[in-house]
């Protein structure tokens, strides 16, 4: 049985603050590899337990939205599946993107949290309230972010940051309670 072991403080206060969730699409959603089909189309795979912790911290008034150096349909079509309306594919320059996305809804860097996993993400990854990579991400990031996950990039990790998020914030016990039905 896997049992919680509560991070630190100064990690759980950063994450008790989040109202924003931004997350990087290729080896934070997805586990990196692009497949192409023979008209080269391409595809991606996303963990379902991936979108059910971004449904858990929408429903508790947390905005998602993701920033991608890369342009996908799949991502397009993941990102309306799971009702995050902001999205921003193409980024060369994703500082930018996150400091439109930033004002646009009026927020400081202190309720932002960030899971990036390659040198692009960086730039975002140190000005944001709560920096986190997956498991795999480039050791140059890893060493960088206040928390990594024990999961891997589109294997979990962003669920493990969601319910991090979501203990931090008191929500965790409803969550539980409700899930084996105790409340409706």
């Amino acid at each position: 049985m896997n049992e919680w072991i509560s991070p630190d403080a100064d990690l759980m206060k950063r994450a008790a603050e989040i109202r924003l969730l931004i997350l990087d699409v290729d080896g934070v959603l997805t586990d990196g590899r692009l497949f192409f089909d023979d008209d080269g189309r391409e595809s991606k795979a996303f963990h379902v337990r991936d979108g059910y912790g971004i449904k858990l911290v929408q429903e508790r008034g947390i905005e998602v939205a993701v920033i991608t150096a890369r342009y996908s349909p799949a991502v397009a079509h993941r990102a309306h599946d799971l009702s995050i309306k902001r999205i921003f594919q193409g980024c060369s320059d994703k500082n930018l993107a996150y400091t439109e996305l930033k004002i646009a809804l009026g927020l400081d860097d202190a309720v932002v949290a960030y899971m990036g996993d390659d040198l692009i993400d960086l730039p975002i990854l140190t000005r944001v309230g709560l920096a986190t990579a997956p498991a795999d991400a480039h050791p140059e990031v890893g060493c960088r972010v206040h928390w990594q996950s024990a999961q891997q990039g589109g294997r979990g990790a962003v669920r493990e940051l969601c319910e991090l998020i979501l203990r931090a914030q008191g929500h965790w016990p409803a969550i539980i309670a409700r899930s084996a039905g105790a409340l409706p």
